[in-house]
């Protein structure tokens, strides 16, 4: 019975999936998000080089890992110093390139991928989607904040006009650009199935003609956002994506003193990484004030706080279960071989806790069927550390462990006993069993679709 109750769920849930999953928007963005996934593989597998091989501070050669620096060269100091160290920080230096050119402007490559695909899923009788791009980029540059502050050669604060803060162009601008596309989008081409278009002689090449037509819808495109990025300049002094962030970031701070910190945090973080808003973007400030202390207080002795920054990388970042567990879940249960590829290429960043080929790659980012884990994939081990922590099981975290390090070893070092690295093994087999129905579903709706 409970068996024929299970199947009974799992096949209304594929229904209901299945109908989400059809939906246009969801159609474009997943198309966006699978097709720029795979720069992304290639910043991770950067960040991975980058991070655990070549950091003289990292895992392998610091001393907060197997301290083989101080190993070779007679202590930390002569390691830090020596020529090895300080080849090995230009090479870092020079992985940041595939960052510089990847993920550091992922926010344009999603508003050229969901312009694109937008287009052809909303408008299909538009035969160059390619033109509504150019103007999604215009519109979105338009947005930005076209100034800088920051710190001159004498530490002091100064603002420097015309150079546009790259922050936005990442993962702190997705959120943004995709609002910036989809309103490009509708006003664009609903401007040009209205014919208000600069028609030219047939004796012009077909190019040049496209180009003129999309004359005056692009210009009253621009002038929309335009009007919208000077009305909140004179306003408010600020941007879009400055303003979205804002209104993201001040109900956190409202809850940031209150006993449910923890609980908002935790389910919170990943809604938005669902959304594509990186979840640090808007709780790394309150974590600084907050958790990061704690983590000092902890380090230094002076008190044993159970909520820390350490040990949210302790239970949820570093524990495999956002990471290891989808990409075994995949391997193991998917038929479709697109996405075992996918996990093929991204277990290797997985398994330094490097979650963003898997997440945009799958893509579990704005992926209806991943939703449910992957929001459980922060919220489950999360608290499941919180009580095993309060029951004695597992030990206040008090050891500064970099985030990179592989799980089941991590929860050996954040918590200096065996236990830890036996609560990340558990996750990761939790996770991969909670994942396994949804690949499943997955596999459900592919099949449909191809019939």
């Amino acid at each position: 019975m409970s068996i024929l109750s299970l199947s009974a769920v799992q096949i209304g849930l594929t229904k209901c999936i299945s109908k989400i999953a059809g939906n246009r928007l969801l159609l474009a963005l997943r198309d966006t998000f699978i097709m720029t996934g795979v720069p992304l593989m290639i910043a991770g597998i950067a960040i991975m080089i980058s991070s655990v091989f070549l950091d003289p501070n990292g895992i392998i050669f610091g001393h907060a890992g197997l301290k083989l620096g101080a190993l070779f060269y007679g202590g930390d100091e002569t390691w830090m110093a020596s020529g090895m160290a300080a080849r090995m920080v230009m090479l870092q230096h020079y992985c940041n390139y595939f960052i510089n050119g990847t993920m550091a402007i992922n926010a344009i490559l999603i508003i050229v991928g969901f312009t694109f695909f937008g287009t052809r899923r909303f408008f299909p009788k538009n035969k160059e989607p390619i033109v509504c791009v150019f103007y999604a980029i215009a519109a979105f540059f338009i947005c930005l904040p076209w100034e800088l502050t920051t710190n001159d050669v004498n530490q002091q604060v100064v603002t420097l006009s015309g150079i546009v803060n790259t922050r936005f162009i990442g993962q702190e601008g997705i959120f943004t650009g995709l609002l910036v596309s989809g309103l490009t989008i509708w006003i664009f081409n609903r401007l040009v199935e209205k014919n208000y278009t600069i028609k030219m002689p047939d004796s012009v090449p077909p190019a040049v003609a496209r180009s003129f037509e999309s004359l005056i819808p692009g210009c009253f495109t621009l002038l929309v956002f335009v009007v919208i990025a000077a009305v909140l300049h004179a306003w408010f002094n600020s941007s879009v994506p400055e303003i979205l962030l804002t209104l993201l970031q001040k109900p956190t701070l409202a809850v940031a003193s209150t006993p449910f910190f923890a609980i908002v945090a935790v389910t919170t973080g990943p809604l938005l990484q669902w959304f594509g808003i990186h979840a640090t973007s808007v709780w790394g400030p309150i974590f600084g004030l907050t958790w990061t202390i704690n983590d000092n207080e902890n380090i230094m002795g002076v008190a044993h706080h159970l909520y820390s920054t350490l040990f949210f990388n302790f239970s949820t970042v570093s524990s495999g279960g956002m990471t290891i567990a989808p990409i075994i879940a995949v391997y193991l249960f998917s038929r479709r071989m697109e996405n075992r590829n996918t996990a093929k290429i991204a277990l290797a960043p997985a398994i330094f806790n490097i979650s963003e080929p898997i997440n945009f790659g799958l893509p579990i980012i704005l992926n209806p069927v991943m939703f449910i884990p992957y929001v459980l994939s922060w919220v489950l081990p999360f608290f499941g550390a919180v009580l095993l922590t309060n029951m004695g099981l597992l030990p206040i975290i008090t050891n500064n462990v970099p985030w990179t390090v592989p799980p089941v070893i991590s929860g050996i070092l954040f918590s200096g006993q065996i236990s830890g690295g036996l609560y990340q093994l558990l996750v990761i087999v939790v996770m991969t069993a909670i994942y396994m129905p949804f690949v499943k579903i997955a596999n459900s709706i592919n099949e449909k679709a191809a019939e």
